[in-house]
């Protein structure tokens, strides 16, 4: 006997413990998850009648449209309704998207919520997320053959997600950043260098202590000095590899064509990253040309921003029209952000949710509607009466133990009841 006691208490230690108040903090978390991704979106109406919806909750259908055909993606409704037995890839949320459930893309499968689709969506953008695939490396996620844990991260500008080792620069904490900026991306808008002088949160690499724009940092980089007659780029070539040589070369091409040179004279290198404030623009209404007189770096890294960095970003014409050019027009709209999106999400979720109590009491007349709310304090003072010896005793409360709450709960409910005296005026 005392043998199966021990075992039996070797075996409680072994088993992990799980209180009811992680398990509704838990739940809580879930739904509050959920609500953020899935919140802003309709889960019962197709969303093509929309247009390009700004931000939505997408997904993949590989049976539909498996790796090989067209891809294309899904909006939530039509992923219950069309595609609810179908094995999915969850996008999580893109930008600008129309659904294409239904459309040409899908030979054997018309869209149950909104059939009169155009046949193609000219106006989406696809990768290989579409597919199941993610990062440079093209790997599904979450990936079997890959047995070391690394977060992904989804770049704002093309929207694909990078596992944080594949960026070349250690992804800070993830309450450090809002927002990450892909290497490729960062090559494609080589204006956001400047600004990052200012505003980046990350750092290079493990063997670099010094910011990403840290001019005394060694590795694949490019100084940029100011642009004026005096002072030509200089590039640290002896560390660019041969496939960087030419990036290096499309950055300064590039640097011709973007909007608002300066013909500022140089600044000291020692205090050219000291804070300005970016609100305060210069005398040509440019924010972006005070910050490339400035001596700042490009590297082949991606970069991590704080919240509301985009709020920086110049907006004068010349820069507008820049944007427009690289097709990142996004990046001047903070409703664009996925963070926005999440927060809708949250409002809406919270004010459809309906309280079951009041619907019920609504439907009720003035006595019921006493009547109830004094049974539903008597429960809700009992139960928590109850559950807190659990939690002074350090318990687990199993099923038997809820029952058995009910099943008193009920026996009292009835002997009040039958012990009731009733007059009539």
């Amino acid at each position: 006997m005392a043998g199966a006691e021990g075992h039996a208490g070797r075996q409680s230690e072994l088993e992990p413990v799980v209180s009811l108040v992680d398990v509704l903090e838990e739940d809580e978390e879930l739904e509050n998850e959920a609500c953020a991704v899935l919140g802003g979106s309709d889960s019962e109406k197709c969303s093509y009648s929309q247009g390009s919806v700004k931000r939505q909750a997408l997904y993949a259908c590989s049976t539909c449209t498996p790796e090989g055909e067209e891809p294309a993606g899904i909006c939530l409704a039509c992923s219950y309704e069309c595609h609810g037995s179908h094995k999915l890839f969850e996008l999580y949320t893109k930008r600008n998207f129309r659904c294409d459930c239904g459309n040409s893309k899908f030979k054997n499968l018309e869209c149950k919520l909104f059939p009169d689709k155009a046949k193609i969506n000219s106006g989406n953008k696809y990768n290989d997320n579409f597919f199941g695939l993610y990062c440079i490396c093209k790997r599904p996620y979450p990936d079997p053959e890959d047995e070391i844990p690394d977060e992904m991260i989804q770049c704002v500008v093309c929207e694909d997600w990078f596992h944080g080792r594949h960026l070349g620069a250690i992804p800070p904490e993830s309450g450090d950043f809002q927002e990450m900026v892909c290497q490729a991306c960062m090559k494609h808008c080589s204006f956001l260098w400047a600004y990052a002088a200012q505003l980046a949160v990350t750092k290079v690499s493990a063997e670099d202590d010094g910011l990403v724009l840290n001019v005394d940092g060694i590795g694949d980089q490019e100084v940029i000095k100011p642009e004026n007659g005096d002072h030509q780029d200089s590039t640290l070539k002896e560390d660019i590899p041969e496939h960087g040589k030419d990036a290096v070369k499309e950055v300064k091409a590039e640097q011709t064509s973007e909007p608002c040179t300066s013909s500022s004279s140089a600044s000291d290198p020692q205090t050219v990253f000291k804070n300005q404030h970016l609100n305060t623009e210069s005398q040509s209404g440019c924010k972006l040309q005070d910050l490339k007189a400035k001596q700042f770096v490009k590297k082949d890294t991606a970069t991590y921003w704080p919240l509301n960095w985009r709020s920086k970003l110049c907006t004068c014409p010349d820069c507008m029209k820049m944007y427009g050019d690289l097709d990142v027009l996004f990046l001047t709209d903070e409703y664009d952000t996925v963070l926005a999106y999440e927060n809708k999400g949250k409002v809406d979720q919270a004010a459809d949710r309906r309280d079951p109590l009041m619907d019920t009491l609504n439907s009720m007349n003035r006595v019921q509607q006493v009547e109830l709310i004094c049974e539903y304090n008597d429960l809700k003072s009992e139960l928590k009466d109850y559950l807190k010896r659990f939690a002074d005793e350090g318990t687990v409360v199993k099923r038997e133990d809820i029952q058995q709450f009910f099943e008193e709960f009920q026996s009292k409910k009835r002997r009040r009841v039958d012990g009731m005296q009733y007059y009539c005026s």
